[in-house]
């Protein structure tokens, strides 16, 4: 039976930026960045989870508010690009509390090295995983915009378009 692991996100965005955790790439070519997120834990639902992990990653409390994105990664259809556990990740829009100041937690995981805010006009500058840079930027801007992504498109996306990475 094939794995698959459910994850819960938080999409925040205040004064033209958006709040990002910063991680050193596993084999030390710089960095990536992430949604403050992770796993569910075993009789947690989606809100509770998405607001523990942005306490746990980005020392903040959040009010959670509708899903932004669904992006799935199936690693067959992906050529197992990021290992072979099938992956779902709910994105919530959320709001940072009165007084709630993003930090480095003191006990970070071991490849986190910040918590920062991005201006929306850099986003393109940065890796952001998963690489829904321009779906984020259109959610922002009122736009259409993909509310479910699937891995394996955005790859096709890249390949297809042979865009390069803007700095």
């Amino acid at each position: 039976m094939e794995k698959i692991r459910l994850r819960a996100c938080a999409l925040i965005i205040e004064n033209d930026a958006i709040l990002l955790v910063e991680f050193n790439n596993d084999n030390e070519d710089g960095v990536h960045y992430n949604l403050p997120a992770g796993g569910l834990e075993p009789g947690e639902t989606l809100i509770e989870a998405v607001k523990r992990e942005a306490k746990e990653e980005a020392c903040v409390e959040i009010e959670v508010g509708p899903v932004a994105f669904v992006y799935e990664y199936q690693p067959t259809k992906s050529n197992y690009i990021y290992g072979d556990t099938h992956s779902v990740g709910v994105t919530f829009e959320c709001k940072l509390k009165t007084g709630s100041n993003p930090q480095l937690p003191e006990s970070p995981d071991p490849q986190q090295i910040g918590v920062k805010w991005i201006p929306i006009s850099e986003l393109y500058s940065i890796q952001l995983y998963p690489e829904i840079n321009q779906d984020i930027i259109d959610y922002y801007n009122g736009g259409n915009y993909r509310n479910y992504v699937e891995e394996h498109e955005i790859q096709q996306s890249k390949s297809l378009h042979k865009l390069p990475f803007r700095n």
